[in-house]
């Protein structure tokens, strides 16, 4: 029950001994040894690339069962230059023995990257309305180019294709006319993914 859960984190979890011997990872977690950019599995420990970071978290591995210890989050950057934050938390023994979790462990770890994912709106909306590909290739190229007959063109389709999938995202979408579509496109906009790219996670307010 706790695997299932803790696979469905989007975070890479990792319980770890106080020796920064790896007992369990997430498929995220996994996935992110996998990748070998910021952590890595060597002798079966969990190691990380940033090594003023390494060092940070092995302390508080070892320190883990103390009852005074307090998680710990600390900055990471890969080799890539990407970054990461890593949240250690202590796990005393009555902890362990009280969540059924493995009662070797001493901390458990969690890892992500700072960047917040935002879809892109064509994502988002492809998925709304469960569109196929070509329909939302029309539907975008609606609200670029603005007519049939130049979408048409720009996809280098007959209008008459083009004119079937507009009927269909009418269907899909409740829309009755393409000034409709063209508000329905508007109305995904994402202010986070502008917000974001003057002011990037980690960055200054």
């Amino acid at each position: 029950m706790f695997a299932d859960a803790f696979d469905g984190l989007h975070a890479g979890m990792y319980l770890v001994e106080a020796d920064a011997h790896l007992l369990h990872a997430n498929i995220a977690g996994r996935a992110l040894i996998d990748a070998g950019d910021i952590l890595h599995e060597v002798r079966g420990r969990l190691l990380v690339s940033d090594l003023p970071a390494n060092l940070t978290l092995q302390c508080a591995f070892a320190a883990a069962g103390q009852a005074d210890r307090s998680p710990a989050a600390v900055p990471m950057t890969g080799r890539d230059g990407q970054r990461y934050v890593a949240d250690a938390l202590p796990l005393p023994a009555g902890t362990r023995r009280n969540s059924g979790a493995n009662r070797r462990a001493a901390a458990a770890l969690f890892v992500r990257k700072t960047a917040l994912p935002i879809p892109s709106r064509a994502e988002v909306i492809s998925k709304a309305f469960r569109l196929t590909p070509a329909e939302l290739r029309v539907l975008l190229a609606l609200v670029e180019l603005g007519g049939i007959p130049e979408v048409a063109a720009a996809l280098g389709v007959a209008g008459s294709t083009v004119k079937t999938h507009v009927r269909r995202l009418f269907d899909k979408t409740g829309a009755a006319r393409q000034a409709d579509l063209v508000k329905i496109v508007a109305g995904y906009a994402t202010p986070l993914r502008e917000l974001a790219k003057y002011n990037p996670v980690g960055a200054p307010p």
